[in-house]
């Protein structure tokens, strides 16, 4: 296996990860805090609708978008949990919405990868959009969850697709559908709607590869109404949505394998031998040509630093490359440009540096606005250091915790290039080499900013993030709890206003996940309810500024009953209170670990993108 990566990656402009966050971007009003989007006007939340005419591209009004967020809104609550629609089978309904739209035998015209696994099924297909775009071909990509904005799920050519095409494609496929619904066939639910609209999306762009991320499970998902993909993927399995796809791994491996298609060839990763068995009894059973690919090391990529960081990122990038050289060779492309087979092209190595997917191993600098500092990062300059992982399995969370331990303990570089407001770029200097160093390093305190939905076992992920970032000598300050500011019952824009209104809001599983925390770190059970005296008009609803020091009683009263950790109750006060403390404790550096939800990685980047 390679050396870890570096923290600091130079990529393209168009894909820099690290990026300099402002921190007087967080306006304060009043008693609480409004964010604001610096670079257009508030956007309300209701708005009228607006028809695509007949044949013609409309012209949107602005509101439009807004519009269109409302009744993809709308496909969330329209089938209560429990109730069972007329047609129960997904993929007979998908079947039916295509043929409405006159896509069925276009999408066997598509030249699909289809992707299936537990963890790195995105990032795969990152890395198989990143490696075919850079052989020269147009390419469509479709991922779920989106973070910020829901035209991330559909990547055209690397990036995500504009607004103006969205709205053409979805107010087609809207009205199309709505028109013919029927009794038995009504709106379809939200995922399958915006599978539909991947396809449609790709079709009508004419892509010369459509990369397609299965959302859950493979055998009964929307997206297995493909029936002609070009090549199918497995990447790593494990326990995760065990109440629909079974708790034991051989059951969740009969539900990936479920892609198959008689004959087209497939390529997964190592698996544990439970789930290893059923993919090969299911590739038998359909004649599928199977191979199983070993991770990339060094000598293959020479030494090449993969643009999605993270150890597992190997397996990942292995699986891409088979199947981005077995596209290439069932589409005629493989011998038309490549007659080496035995060292990896130049157009992959490139895609493989380059892939980039937001919330997966990234890493986002948030600068105060201190003007004194000329430096990103001197001893009179406080630094703020976002590590973002979408991680919400065990074994997932096992890898944010390798990739968190290599990337804090990694010698900061002495400069690199940051990514402007304006788009431009310009180096900034991390640090000085010589005696600074020790105290740079010492300096730095490691933070945990987390939730997760109930649906997961924090008493499994949590241990698991502890004692695998313990085992490499990376050890937590203190730990943040808060709720997300993600709405399941609505799909927003990266542009719609932040709600403030802390009135009301629940925080019993967030006291849950402290009294699940301080007994890792303590070893022993809460017994006094923390949750009973916090009160959110309190002057004391965030934690005092002794909150962070080394010297804090461990066990003590300092904030809600216990120094190691504390209960926000929204992530802008928390975002705030971490800004707040780098900037009034110059000497403070801070290294923030965000996971446990792709919905909290989301909601941060949101903040700190305002």
């Amino acid at each position: 296996m390679c050396e870890p990566h570096s923290v600091i990656q130079i990529q393209r402009k168009d894909r820099i990860d690290i990026q300099i966050i402002s921190a007087s971007l967080f306006l304060p009003f009043c008693s609480h805090w409004f964010i604001y989007n610096t670079s257009s006007e508030e956007v309300p939340f209701h708005m009228e609708n607006n028809v695509v005419t007949n044949g013609q591209k409309p012209n949107f009004p602005s509101s439009s978008f807004e519009a269109a967020m409302e009744k993809i809104s709308s496909l969330i609550t329209r089938q209560r949990r429990g109730e069972k629609p007329p047609i129960a089978n997904k993929l007979e309904m998908m079947s039916l919405y295509l043929k409405i739209l006159g896509l069925e035998e276009d999408i066997n015209r598509l030249n699909i990868i289809h992707v299936a696994g537990t963890k790195g099924k995105g990032s795969t297909c990152i890395f198989c959009e990143a490696i075919l775009r850079e052989c020269g071909f147009r390419t469509g990509v479709f991922t779920s969850p989106h973070l910020i904005d829901v035209r991330e799920r559909f990547r055209i050519d690397g990036m995500d697709i504009s607004e103006d095409k969205f709205l053409q494609y979805f107010w087609d496929c809207w009205n199309q559908l709505e028109e013919n619904t029927t009794e038995k066939l009504s709106m379809p639910p939200l995922f399958l709607f915006l599978t539909i609209l991947a396809f449609k999306i790709f079709i009508s762009e004419q892509v010369d590869a459509a990369i397609i991320e299965v959302g859950l499970g493979g055998k009964e998902d929307s997206t297995n109404v493909i029936k002609k993909p070009t090549v199918c993927g497995i990447t790593s399995l494990g326990m995760d949505h065990t109440e629909i796809l079974g708790d034991t791994l051989g059951q969740i491996a009969s539900h990936k394998a479920g892609i198959f298609k008689p004959k087209v060839p497939a390529f997964t990763v190592p698996q544990p031998p439970e789930a290893m068995g059923v993919i090969f009894e299911r590739a038998k059973e359909f004649m599928v040509p199977l191979e199983v690919t070993e991770p990339l090391d060094c000598k293959q990529i020479k030494g090449l630093k993969l643009g999605l960081s993270g150890d597992h990122q190997f397996y990942n990038a292995a699986l891409a490359v088979s199947l981005c050289r077995c596209w290439l060779q069932k589409t005629g492309n493989w011998e038309k440009k490549y007659q080496d087979d035995s060292n990896l092209p130049d157009e992959f190595m490139r895609g493989l540096s380059t892939a980039h997917f937001s919330g997966r191993a990234q890493i986002v600098y948030a600068s105060t606005s201190n003007s004194h500092c000329s430096e990103i990062v001197s001893k009179n300059c406080g630094e703020l250091i976002f590590y973002l992982d979408g991680a919400h399995s065990p074994e997932s969370m096992e890898a944010c915790a390798k990739w968190f331990s290599n990337a804090v303990e990694i010698p900061l570089k002495s400069s690199f290039e940051v990514q402007k407001a304006d788009g431009s770029s310009e180096n900034g200097h991390i640090l000085h080499k010589g005696n600074t160093l020790g105290q740079f390093e010492k300096s730095f305190k490691r933070i945990l900013l987390f939730n997760c939905l109930d649906v997961r076992n924090p008493h499994i992920l949590l241990p698991r993030l502890v004692n695998t970032c313990a085992s490499s000598g990376v050890h937590f300050s203190r730990a943040l709890f808060v709720p997300n500011m993600s709405k399941y019952s609505k799909v927003v824009s990266g542009a719609s206003a932040i709600s403030s209104d802390l009135h009301g809001i629940d925080l019993s599983w967030q006291f849950n996940l402290q009294r699940i925390w301080e007994k890792i770190t303590h070893g022993k059970e809460i017994t006094v309810p923390i949750e009973k005296d916090f009160k959110i008009d309190s002057k004391e609803i965030l934690p005092p500024p002794e909150f962070l020091n080394d010297n804090a009683p461990s066990g003590g009263h300092s904030h809600n009953g216990f120094a190691s950790s504390a209960v926000i109750p929204s992530l802008p006060l928390a975002i705030k209170w971490l800004q707040d403390c780098v900037k009034e404790h110059p000497s403070t550096r801070l290294q923030v670990l965000v996971t446990g939800s792709l919905h909290l990685v989301g909601d941060v980047l949101k903040l700190l993108k305002r």
